[in-house]
């Protein structure tokens, strides 16, 4: 199992509550974000600031935090970056932070943090509006989506350090021998997973994170936004969840387990479990995540092999533009509204969305790129089949712009997963989400969480 799913998605309970429970009492104790300074912004050249940063890869010297602190103090031998290592657990760093932070610290300066808190730590002052120190034109070479996801009524808080995306994952060799094509539909790859079943003797055809988690909100995504739906208006007002759209999409993965495409266990299936099944030869197709193609091409955690495995962007529904959307994982690059130093702040971050910060995270530990000019080098294609794909897909975060977004997650993810077991109706389960949805909003627009 990945580290890295244990950060994104591990079910939280009441570290959850904790976190929130923070965030809420720095409300009352925020202060506002430093005066800028036109003479310092960025290009502040010597001092030392703390960063505040989770594993990412590699270890001791090949350790990715510690390449790029070396790389950085390189192009600016006059600023010292500290590193302190931060949990590997995404809300109990969360939680962490949000103590910290509301309790006045003016440490660590910089931090590493998940790409669904802009709006949570942007409403309570956690977080400094980069956007009220960085020109338009500095978010203007992130891809297409990130910005969106990093920003909080009009403000954005997060620079997009490296991204996660959904990626379709196929058995290259069984398409191969039975004549078809790489599906660029959802209908096609339930077609198509029929037919490899029956021929092959294959158990599953389609294996992906259907358990009551974060991670089923994030599959909900792409069929929804693949549907034409949205999880509320543009405001965070209003839930949008009982449409038929999300009734559209929501009968379709219901439709992938009763079809026998997709096994009934996938309602207890996260992101380790889904893989699983797929490096063990056990199913045709897999939704999951970058890292999964070195997972299910390597020796030690999969019998398949790269001559038999390929992978693509999602599918789409039949009669829309393909491909279909890939949901925005990832971390953003944040600043504590009460580091002594936004000056130096400010040069550390935009170094890290520098090509050559972006060009270390991708050749070097193929962590998907955040610049647009990166991500579709030449170089960085050639470097990874993973990487090589990444141009080609279209990308849709989370309804994160809302400081209540873990409840909101909860109503979507709650109610899907009964949907999926067959305990309610599409129609009674998102009309129960819609209702839980609204809630959620509701609290948040009286000033609670």
């Amino acid at each position: 199992m990945s580290h890295r799913s244990t950060r994104r998605y591990r079910a939280a309970g009441a570290i959850l509550a904790a976190a929130i429970c923070a965030i809420a009492l720095a409300a009352c104790g925020s202060s506002s974000p430093p005066a800028s300074s036109s003479s310092s912004i960025g290009s502040t050249t010597s001092g030392t600031i703390v960063w505040s940063a989770s594993p990412i890869a590699g270890a001791g010297a090949t350790d990715t935090r510690t390449v790029l602190i070396k790389a950085f103090e390189k192009a600016y031998p006059k600023i010292h970056v500290t590193l302190v290592s931060a949990s590997t657990d995404t809300d109990t760093n969360r939680a962490t932070l949000a103590t910290t932070i509301s309790g006045g610290s003016s440490t660590p300066d910089v931090f590493m943090g998940d790409v669904i808190w802009p709006a949570q730590f942007g409403a309570h002052q956690l977080a400094v509006p980069l956007s009220k120190y960085l020109p338009a034109s500095y978010f203007a070479k992130f891809a297409p989506g990130l910005i969106q996801g990093a920003t909080y009524k009009g403000q954005v808080y997060g620079s997009p350090l490296f991204e996660d995306q959904g990626f379709l994952y196929y058995r290259k060799d069984l398409l191969a021998k039975y004549h078809l094509a790489v599906p660029t539909t959802w209908e096609q790859l339930e077609s198509e997973a029929k037919t490899i079943q029956s021929k092959a003797g294959i158990k599953y055809g389609f294996v992906w994170e259907g358990d009551s988690y974060e991670g089923l909100t994030c599959d909900f995504m792409e069929y929804l936004t693949d549907a034409g739906g949205t999880v509320t208006n543009s405001g965070y007002t209003k839930s949008t969840l009982d449409s038929p759209a999300a009734i559209k999409a929501a009968t379709f993965m219901r439709s992938l387990i009763t079809s026998g495409v997709t096994p009934s266990a996938v309602t207890t299936f996260q992101e380790p479990q889904a893989m699983d099944v797929f490096a063990a030869g056990q199913s045709v197709f897999l939704r999951n995540w970058d890292y999964a193609y070195s997972y299910a091409t390597t020796p030690a955690t999969s019998k398949l092999t790269t001559s038999q495995v390929g992978v693509a962007p999602l599918p789409t529904f039949a009669g829309q533009s393909y491909p279909g959307y890939s949901n925005i994982g990832g971390w953003n690059m944040y600043i504590n509204p009460h580091s002594k130093h936004i000056g130096l702040d400010l040069t550390f971050i935009k170094w890290l969305a520098s090509t050559s910060a972006q060009d270390i995270l991708a050749m070097k530990y193929s962590e998907i790129p955040t610049i647009e000019s990166v991500r579709t080098s030449a170089a960085v294609i050639a470097s990874n089949p993973v990487l090589a794909i990444v141009p080609k897909t279209r990308l849709v975060p989370r309804p994160a712009g809302t400081p209540n977004y873990p409840a909101l997650s909860t109503a979507i993810y709650t109610n899907l997963n009964a949907i999926l077991a067959g305990s309610v109706s599409p129609s009674a389960g998102l009309a129960n989400a819609q209702s839980q949805a609204n809630t959620a909003l509701a609290s948040t627009s009286s000033g609670g969480l």
